[in-house]
């Protein structure tokens, strides 16, 4: 497990783009023989992912950081299959078949999480500590709460799919979606904004090898960017704004921890105001 600390908005100023990626990208998130986990102490996030081979099924274990039995023993977990085929998580002897795009919310408590697929399914986690238990759910992109926003004229037009929220799928404190930009669209989240009650993390994916999404992150007057490739997650503090666009249409998963689970919790930053 890696771990990254919490940074103050005024590091940034001296950061050079080495910096900036080692603290809030996440790169080679999918190995095919064990689950790969980053520890971030914004909001305690956890992030994990693994693209099981056929036969190889893969057990999420609970690494030291945590100092816990099992690691859902004092969390809450989001999985999205981000890859291209099927796969299966098996929750405590309850096997779930997730098709692309598909989540599957666990409770806090459950003990034995595994894994598995044929190489092309990719399951993306992200973990939130959790004071009390919601039952395990599956969900399909038909399940989910779609919200259409953006116009083909202004490169945003986009679906957003809600899966763990307050009118879905119930949580502790975990609120997760994907979002889906049609093609021909670039630019995701318009207006950029910032959160002062939660930490976000976007994962991208739906890119070709050649092709990048340019993430815009910082504080509104002093902005710095990314530049991220397919399956690579980004670490979005409280004070930092969080928008992009790309050289094609993509998706991404985003997912929120912190004190509110009110998905309309933000404060918006209008693209005249950045700087």
């Amino acid at each position: 497990m890696q771990t990254r600390y919490a940074t103050h908005p005024q590091q940034i100023a001296g950061f050079d783009t080495e910096d900036l990626r080692s603290q809030y990208l996440v790169e080679n998130l999918f190995p095919t023989d064990h689950v790969e986990t980053v520890y971030s102490h914004e909001d305690r996030l956890v992030l994990g992912g693994v693209a099981p081979l056929s036969g190889n099924r893969v057990r999420l274990a609970a690494p030291a950081q945590l100092g816990a039995e099992h690691f859902l023993q004092r969390r809450e977990a989001g999985v999205v299959n981000v890859g291209t085929a099927p796969g299966t998580v098996t929750v405590d002897g309850t096997a779930y078949e997730l098709a692309p795009r598909d989540v599957l919310y666990i409770g806090r408590g459950a003990q034995q999480v595994e894994f598995d697929g044929t190489g092309e399914a990719a399951f993306y986690l992200v973990s939130t500590p959790a004071h009390t238990s919601h039952p395990t759910r599956h969900a399909t992109l038909a399940d989910a709460a779609p919200v259409s926003l953006g116009a083909q004229r202004t490169s945003n037009e986009r679906t957003i799919y809600k899966f763990i929220h307050d009118e879905g799928i119930r949580s502790c404190q975990l609120v997760l979606g994907v979002t889906v930009l049609a093609e021909g669209s670039m630019w995701n989240t318009m207006p950029a904004h910032t959160h002062q009650r939660r930490t976000e993390v976007y994962l991208y994916f739906g890119l070709d090898e050649q092709q990048r999404v340019v993430h815009l992150m910082g504080e509104p007057h002093r902005t710095r960017n990314l530049i991220v490739a397919d399956r690579q997650a980004v670490i979005s503090p409280c004070w930092s704004v969080h928008c992009g666009f790309g050289t094609t249409s993509y998706a991404f998963v985003w997912a929120m921890g912190g004190e509110n689970t009110d998905y309309g919790d933000v404060l918006p930053q209008p693209i005249t105001q950045l700087r």
